[in-house]
C-alpha cells in the first residue's frame, strides 16, 4: 500500500530565499519543493484534540520517485480553517504551508489540477513570515503561563515586535528542527542508481494496481475534506473525474478475426472439462454417501449391541482362559512327547522282532534245504550235520506251524495254503513282557491330565468355548481366525487319545468312534458362518487335523511298523486311509500335501518287502516232484507267501495310482517271482488253481473296458504261460483245465489269444465260452 508522505514541522529561515519561490509558480520541475512552516495551531495543538485533527489530515510530499501522476496539489488545498467555540483561525496560517507544498509538486501536477488551484485561490490568504513569527511567539508565552494553548488568536504582531521579541527570547534563535532539510538526494553511483532503479520498477510492477487503487480512495476522501472548507459553499463533485485517468479505447489494435469452428471447438473442450469435473464430483459425491451409511450402520452397530462391560469381562475371562489352556499344555506336551516315543519303540521293537525272525527262518531254512539237495544229489549215505542254532531255529518253526494247523483244524479252515500265515506268533515270554510295557506305558498316560481340571483337557468343554465366543460375539471370533487356532490347540489332546490307537490292528477302533473327532464334527455343524462360503475356517478344522495330526502318525506306522506280507495289518492300513483320503478331503489344497506324502511312504514299504522278503527257491524236478518232499513243501510256501504279498498290493487300488500298481504287483511280483517258478510246477491242476487265484486278484476296474480285445502288456508274459499250459494239458486228458485257462484269457480282456488258440487247435467246444462272455 502507497504510504503518504510524512509531514515536516520545520520554519523557514526569515532571511532565506526559498521563501519567496514558495510563492513563484514557475519553479524549476526538477527541483524538490521546500515546505512551509506550520502555524502555532498545527505545531503543538491544544489537548481538546486539535493534535488527533492533525494527525488525521495526511499531507502528500515530494515523491522520491518521481511520481506525482497529477496528485499533488490535492491536499494543498485540502485545508479548510478551524473553528473552535466561534473563533477562527486564520486562513495565513494554512497558506505559507500550502504554497510551499505546491512548488514542490508543481512540477508533476497536470492540467486539470491548475483549474482547481484557481478556484480555491480567493479561498486561501498566505501569511508572511512576520505574522507566522508572531504567532509562534505568542503561543510560546501562552504555554509558558498556562496549561493550555487558547485558540483564540490575534495576529497584531509586527516586525519590529518580532525583532524585540527574537532579541529577548533565547528560543527566537533557529533550533535544530529548523535548519534547511536537505531534500535533494546526495549523489549516487551508476551501479546504486542501476540498483535503484531495478528496485523500483520491480515494485511498481507488484504495488502498482493496490497502490493505484488505494490512492484514488485516498484522493477521494481528501477531495470530500476539501469540499467542506467553507460552509454554504457548495463545490461541484464533478472535478473528481478530471483526476482519474481515462482509459481509451485505442482503435489501432487489431484483433484476430472470428472463426466459428475454434470457437464450437474450445467451446466443446471446455464442455468436455466441465462434463469431466461434473462426474468426479458424483463419483465423490457418491463415495462420501457410501461413508456416510457405512458410519450410520457403524453407529447403529454399536448402539444395538450388547453392554460394553459385560463385553469387556467376556474377553478378559477368554483372554485368561485360552493363556492358562496354553500354558498347560505347554507344561503337559514334553510328557506327551515322552509317552508317544515310548509307545512307538515298543510296537517297533516288536515289529522288528518279527521281521527278523522271518529273514533268520527264511535264511537257515532255505540253507538247511540247499544242504539237503545237494547230498541227495551226491548220494551219499552221510548224515547232515546242522549246527545247534539252525536246529533250534527250525524246531521253533516247526513248531509254529503245527499250532497253526491245529487252530486251522479246529475253525474247519481246509482252504488255507501253507505259507499264507503272517507267523507273526509270540512266545510266552516275548509276549508277557510286551504287555507289560504296554501296561505301564498306558499306566503313565491316563496320568497325564489327572492333575487338570476338564476345562483344560477335555475336547469338547474346550470348543464349547469358543462356540460360546462364537455366538456371542460372531464378528470378532472370524475376525481373529480362530478356525485356524482351534487345531493348534487341541493337537496335544487328539494325540493323547492316539497313543494306544493302532491302525495296524484288525480290531482297533475307527477315527469316527473316537470322541474328539465327533466333537469337532459337532462344533463345525453348529457354525454360524454362510454355509455355501466353502473356505470357512471352521469347516477346515476337520481337515487340518488329520493333516497335521493323523496323517503324521499314520506316516509313522507305514514306515517303521507296517508289515506288508501281513493281510490283516494291510487291510486296517487301508480302511483307515480310505477313510482319511477319501470321505475327509474337502478341501483337496489343504490334504493334498501330506497325502502324497503318506502314499509315497507306503509305495516305499512295499518296495522294500518286495525286495527283502520274497523268495522262491528253484529246485531240480525230482526234488519237487514228490509232493511230501521238504524242497516242494519250502517252494510252495514261498510261492504262496510270494502271491499272498503280490494280493496285498494289489489292495491299494483306488488309493495308488493303476501305473504304479502294475510297477509293483505286475512287473515286480508277477514276472520277476510267480512266473519264473509256475513253468518248474507240474502242469496240471494245481498249476491252473495258481493261475486262477492270480487273476482274481486282478482288479476288475483294468478290464472294465468291454471293447478291449487285447490285455495290458504287463500281463503279456502271464497270458503266454497260459496258452502253453493249454496247449499242454489239451493233449492230456485235463479237458477241464483247458476251459478253465481260456476262461482266465476272456476275463483279462486277451480276446484274440484265446480265438486263435481256439481257431490253431480245432477246439470249436470252447467257441461258446467266448461267446457267453
Amino acid at each position: 500500500m502507497a504510504h503518504r508522505p510524512k509531514r515536516t514541522f520545520r520554519l523557514r529561515r526569515a532571511d532565506s530565499s526559498d521563501s519567496e519561490g514558495a510563492e513563484e509558480p514557475s519553479a524549476e520541475p526538477g527541483a524538490p519543493a521546500k515546505q512551509a512552516a506550520p502555524s502555532p495551531e498545527e505545531e503543538d495543538p491544544p489537548p481538546g484534540g486539535g493534535r488527533a485533527e492533525a494527525a488525521e489530515r495526511p499531507l502528500r510530499g515530494w515523491n522520491p520517485r518521481g511520481r506525482g501522476r497529477g496528485r499533488g496539489r490535492v491536499w494543498a488545498s485540502s485545508r479548510r480553517p478551524r473553528v473552535d467555540r466561534g473563533s477562527v483561525v486564520p486562513d495565513e496560517e494554512y497558506g505559507t504551508h500550502h504554497a510551499s507544498e505546491s512548488v514542490g509538486n508543481q512540477s508533476s501536477s497536470s492540467d486539470s489540477s491548475s483549474s482547481l488551484d484557481k478556484d480555491f485561490s480567493s479561498l486561501v490568504n498566505i501569511p508572511d513570515a512576520a505574522v507566522i513569527q508572531a504567532a509562534h511567539r505568542k503561543r510560546e508565552l501562552v504555554r509558558a503561563q498556562q496549561d493550555y494553548i487558547s485558540l483564540d488568536v490575534k495576529h497584531t504582531s509586527t516586525l519590529s515586535g518580532m525583532t524585540n521579541s527574537s532579541d529577548e527570547d533565547p528560543e527566537s534563535e533557529p533550533n535544530e528542527w529548523e535548519r534547511r532539510i536537505p531534500f535533494a538526494p546526495k549523489p549516487q553511483t551508476l551501479r546504486q542508481r542501476m540498483a535503484e532503479e531495478t528496485t523500483i520498477r520491480n515494485e511498481e510492477t507488484s504495488e502498482e494496481s493496490q497502490e493505484d487503487e488505494n490512492q484514488d480512495i485516498w484522493e477521494q476522501h481528501q477531495m470530500r475534506k476539501a469540499v467542506k472548507i467553507t460552509e454554504g459553499r457548495d463545490i461541484n463533485l464533478s472535478h473528481n473525474s478530471e483526476f482519474q485517468t481515462v482509459k481509451k479505447f485505442d482503435t489501432s489494435i487489431s484483433f484476430p478475426p472470428v472463426n466459428l469452428e475454434i470457437i464450437k471447438k474450445q467451446l466443446n473442450t471446455r464442455l468436455t472439462l466441465l462434463q469431466d469435473t461434473h462426474r468426479s464430483h458424483l463419483r465423490e459425491y457418491e463415495k462420501y454417501i457410501e461413508d456416510v451409511k457405512s458410519s450410520e450402520s457403524a453407529v447403529q452397530n454399536l448402539e444395538n449391541s450388547s453392554n460394553q462391560a459385560q463385553s469387556f469381562k467376556f474377553y478378559k475371562s477368554m483372554k485368561i482362559y485360552v493363556e492358562n489352556l496354553i500354558d498347560c499344555l505347554n507344561e503337559k506336551i514334553i510328557s506327551i512327547q515322552e509317552i508317544e516315543s515310548s509307545m512307538h519303540a515298543l510296537l517297533l521293537k516288536q515289529a522288528m522282532t518279527f521281521m527278523k525272525r522271518r529273514q533268520d527262518e527264511l535264511k537257515h531254512e532255505s540253507t538247511y534245504l540247499q544242504q539237503l539237495s545237494r547230498k541227495a544229489e551226491t548220494s551219499t549215505n552221510e548224515s547232515l550235520v546242522i549246527d545247534e542254532n539252525t536246529q533250534r531255529i527250525l524246531e521253533e518253526l516247526e513248531s509254529r506251524r503245527v499250532r497253526r494247523r491245529q487252530a486251522r483244524a479246529l475253525s474247519e479252515n481246509c482252504d488255507h495254503q501253507e505259507g499264507t500265515s503272517s507267523d507273526d506268533e509270540l512266545s510266552s515270554v516275548d509276549m508277557i513282557d510286551f504287555q507289560k510295557s504296554q501296561g505301564d506305558i498306558l499306566q503313565d498316560h491316563k496320568k497325564i491330565f489327572e492333575d487338570v481340571h476338564d476345562d483344560f483337557c477335555n475336547i469338547q468343554n474346550i470348543l464349547l468355548k469358543f462356540q460360546q465366543w462364537r455366538e456371542k460375539f460372531p464378528n470378532s471370533y472370524y475376525e481373529a481366525f480362530i478356525g485356524f487356532c482351534i487345531p493348534k490347540l487341541l493337537n496335544p489332546l487328539i494325540r493323547v487319545q492316539l497313543i494306544d490307537w493302532n491302525p495296524l490292528k484288525f480290531d482297533s477302533i475307527g477315527l469316527k468312534q473316537m470322541s474328539w473327532f465327533t466333537s469337532i464334527e459337532e462344533f463345525m455343524a453348529n457354525s454360524v458362518e454362510d454355509s455355501e462360503k466353502e473356505d470357512s475356517s471352521d469347516k477346515k478344522i476337520l481337515s487340518t487335523v488329520i493333516k497335521k495330526t493323523i496323517i503324521p502318525r499314520l506316516a509313522d506306522f507305514v514306515e517303521f511298523i507296517w508289515d506288508p506280507l501281513s493281510t490283516s495289518q494291510t487291510t486296517s492300513l487301508i480302511t483307515h486311509c480310505r477313510m482319511i483320503l477319501e470321505e475327509h478331503s474337502t478341501c483337496e489344497s489343504e490334504v493334498s500335501k501330506g497325502k502324497q506324502d503318506l502314499l509315497k511312504s507306503i509305495v516305499s514299504r512295499m518296495k522294500k518287502a518286495i525286495e527283502d522278503d520274497v523268495f522262491i527257491p528253484l529246485y531240480p524236478k525230482s526234488a519237487v516232484e514228490n509232493k511230501a518232499s521238504p524242497q516242494s513243501k519250502f517252494q510252495e510256501r514261498q510261492f504262496w507267501s510270494a502271491l499272498k504279498l503280490f494280493h496285498n498290493v494289489l489292495l491299494w487300488n483306488g488309493l495308488l495310482p493303476d501305473d504304479t500298481l502294475q510297477e509293483l504287483g505286475l512287473g515286480k511280483l508277477l514276472n520277476r517271482y510267480l512266473l519264473i517258478s509256475l513253468p518248474n510246477a507240474m502242469p496240471g491242476p494245481e498249476v491252473v488253481k495258481k493261475c486262477n487265484q492270480i487273476t482274481a486278484y486282478l482288479p476288475e476296474k483294468w478290464f472294465a473296458n468291454s471293447a478291449m480285445r487285447t490285455s495290458i502288456p504287463q500281463l503279456e508274459n502271464f497270458i503266454q504261460f497260459l496258452l502253453q499250459s493249454a496247449y499242454t494239458l489239451s493233449k492230456s486228458e485235463f479237458r477241464d483245465e483247458v476251459k478253465e485257462i481260456i476262461l482266465i484269457l476272456v476275463k483279462i480282456r486277451a480276446m484274440n489269444q484265446a480265438e486263435s488258440f481256439i481257431k490253431e487247435y480245432h477246439l470249436d467246444h470252447l467257441k461258446s465260452v467266448i461267446n457267453e462272455v
